[in-house]
């Protein structure tokens, strides 16, 4: 939720909240302030619990020109880390499959794997981007039992919460090949956006290409 607050301040509008649906506002507001003062962020993405109650005029799926999400979380009390009721997305556009699990750690990667419906929706994903900002924390080696993604894209700062040390981990369980980088004619396996900046995934008839702001 970071800078979350931002896009308010800057009258940005949104017209569409998707969250887990499980916890109710206060529960947010009760986990959050277990871990001290709430956050300016914090405080909007509890406000927005609230106030984005009703059905979106302009369902996702319908409206965005094919691109399709499907949406899977943990409920609360089951889980009150809120690491593990993060909300894990599926984004497809014309054979293009990319997952956002957001910060999901083991034991929240495990719940999800004890449903047919999130193991079928795991086949064939292309890119993996790593939970939790690629934190040994959100590795969850079981995953890769039903999916062997094309590369792992991790979100990243310079080296901080032992963040790049999973790097060598996700080499191992990525397609052997890896992906070829059309900006630098490079093959990889994990992409970082500290090493990269920017990456850009671009599809067209079935492909994709990666380009990425720097060298890597």
């Amino acid at each position: 939720m970071n800078d979350l607050q931002g896009l308010w301040d800057e009258a940005i509008y949104v017209p569409v909240w998707f969250r887990n649906p499980s916890p109710s506002a206060q529960h947010w507001r009760e986990m959050k302030l277990a871990g001290g003062p709430l956050t300016k962020d914090a405080k909007r993405f509890i406000a927005n619990c609230d106030n984005f109650q009703g059905v979106p005029a302009q369902p996702f799926n319908q409206n965005m020109g094919g691109i399709t999400c499907t949406t899977f979380y943990n409920t609360y009390p089951q889980f009150t880390n809120t690491n593990d009721l993060s909300l894990v997305v599926f984004i497809e556009f014309d054979g293009f499959k990319i997952i956002f699990p957001g910060d999901l750690e083991k034991p929240g990667w495990r719940a999800l794997l004890q449903r047919t419906d999130f193991c079928a929706k795991l086949r064939d994903t292309n890119i993996l981007v790593a939970s939790h900002h690629g934190r040994e924390s959100g590795f969850c080696p079981e995953i890769f039992e039903h999916f062997t993604p094309d590369a792992v894209v991790i979100s990243d700062k310079p080296i901080e919460h032992e963040t790049q040390k999973m790097v060598p981990d996700y080499s191992r369980v990525v397609r052997h090949s890896g992906v070829r980088v059309r900006s630098t004619g490079r093959d990889r396996h994990v992409l970082t956006t500290r090493r990269d900046g920017w990456i850009q995934f671009t599809i067209a008839d079935g492909s994709y290409f990666i380009d990425t702001e720097y060298a890597g």
